[in-house]
């Protein structure tokens, strides 16, 4: 009787801690956590080198981007020489790293091979989100205090820049209508470029939401989603009108929400310790069909459809050291 009374007590306080009770955790398997001991404080984006397995993490706090080779589960080598590094991506066609500089706006180019520094592309300050569009080989840079600089990666040149009306956090392409969508948390609206003529087109303003910090597209619905922070708040908007379609509660603090299209689910992680799931209805709103204990602050995530991998950046926290969370989606369609 007493250790049903102290699991029960337990039960509550975790509950309460966190605002949320776990269930659906069968979505996602934890396969393995790959420890990064020598990285300190807050932990920002990743990509992935799919050839060579080689996942790559920007450790904003430690000024190092971690090489990790995700077959052998461990860090390969720590890449120093950016400031605050933020967004990161990886360029096949070249086998080169982009990374984005907090600190100084520098956009650095590493080879992946030898992980020495290739070029820099200088940006005005605080360089952020970084996308890659493999179709038209180009890359795009959210900076400083509003602006989206184009870079044609093989020349390593800035060839485009547009103004906006605050920082930009993040964004996302839509290839299916040539548009570019872009949070602006600081103005309180999502900003909409043309990706063909690189201009803005049109700013939807939020009212009812603040801190609109992740975003992810369904293009095959035209819907543009959007995690929001006060509250917190995961909305559905469609893509050409800019009206709101749904709305659900969202993880504390969240920082990363993405579309996996293969099962019409949004899986999306946040500080609160939680990471939730989103099941798509056919015309209707989601609904959450799993919450997974995480790590508190283990904010940032990363998907990976073609490996079926949903892998969490957990940094330093309670005596336990930095380390890569990688789960295995067994999440169905439906």
């Amino acid at each position: 009787m007493k250790r049903c009374i102290f699991y029960l007590l337990l039960s509550c306080c975790f509950i309460s801690c966190h605002g949320q009770q776990p269930f659906g955790a069968d979505l996602l398997t934890l396969e393995k956590e790959i420890q990064m001991p020598a990285v300190k404080g807050r932990i920002d984006h990743m990509a992935i080198n799919l050839k060579d397995k080689m996942l790559y993490v920007a450790a904003l706090g430690n000024n190092t981007v971690e090489a990790i080779d995700l077959n052998k589960g461990i860090v390969i080598r720590s890449i120093k020489g950016v400031e605050e590094p933020q967004g990161i991506a990886y360029l096949p066609e070249q086998n080169e790293i982009a990374v984005a500089s907090g600190g100084n706006g520098d956009c650095v180019f590493f080879n992946a091979a030898t992980l020495e520094r290739v070029a820099t592309v200088h940006l005005s300050g605080d360089a952020d989100n970084i996308r890659y569009d493999s179709v038209d080989k180009k890359m795009f840079v959210g900076y400083g205090n509003g602006g989206m600089a184009k870079i044609d990666p093989a020349t390593h040149k800035q060839i485009g820049d547009i103004k906006l009306a605050a920082h930009p956090e993040s964004f996302q392409l839509d290839k299916k209508n040539d548009r570019m969508y872009v949070n602006l948390p600081d103005d309180h609206s999502i900003a909409v470029i043309d990706l063909k003529s690189f201009a803005l087109l049109s700013k939807w303003k939020i009212d009812k939401y603040r801190a609109n910090f992740p975003m992810t597209l369904d293009t095959s619905s035209n819907q543009v989603i959007i995690g929001f922070r006060h509250p917190a708040t995961m909305v559905v908007y469609d893509s050409k009108t800019g009206n709101e379609i749904s709305k659900i509660g969202l993880v504390d603090d969240v920082d990363d929400v993405f579309y996996d299209g293969a099962i019409q689910k949004v899986l999306a992680s946040g500080g609160g310790g939680f990471i939730n799931v989103f099941q798509k209805a056919p015309n209707g709103p989601y609904k959450r069909v799993s919450n997974i204990a995480s790590r508190d602050g283990a904010r940032t995530s990363f998907l990976v459809p073609s490996l079926r991998l949903f892998i969490v950046a957990e940094r330093a926290e309670g005596g336990k050291v930095a380390a890569i969370a990688v789960y295995r989606i067994v999440a169905t369609k439906g």
